[in-house]
């Protein structure tokens, strides 16, 4: 194997799953397990009026990418010393696109339950202290 950039792309990438996938935990385990909801649909380091209702939704997502980004893990862990498959991981192109899918979807998910948990609020400001 030569390397070259490519290569140490893929290798960037592969490592990166390990403290994606440990973030990913953590947030699960301190939603259920210790019920803080600090980082739960934050918008400007801010969190909803009512976070818990969007908890659980997030701590899910956070489980599923985890549990996504271990399996890319494992999985081309095996494969390179093994041969063992436990998923497409027989080439980059196949857990390379699992593993961007992973990362992609947990953003845009945690985006759409961001929008939700502070929606916006149209017409005027009802506000009837002047502003100098």
């Amino acid at each position: 194997m030569t390397f070259d950039v490519a290569t140490a792309l893929i290798w960037i990438l592969y490592l990166a799953l390990f403290p994606m996938a440990y973030y990913w935990f953590r947030r699960a385990w301190k939603i259920f397990v210790n019920k803080d909801y600090s980082e739960v649909a934050l918008k400007n380091g801010l969190p909803p009026a009512n976070p818990e209702k969007f908890a659980t939704i997030t701590g899910v997502v956070n489980i599923l990418a985890g549990t996504a980004a271990i399996w890319i893990i494992i999985g081309v862990a095996l494969y390179i010393p093994t041969g063992i498959l436990i998923g497409p991981f027989d080439s980059f192109d196949g857990w390379n696109a699992y593993a961007g899918t992973t990362i992609w979807m947990k953003l845009i998910v945690d985006f759409i339950i961001k929008r939700q948990a502070h929606p916006i609020v149209w017409g005027k400001n009802k506000n009837t202290t002047p502003t100098l």
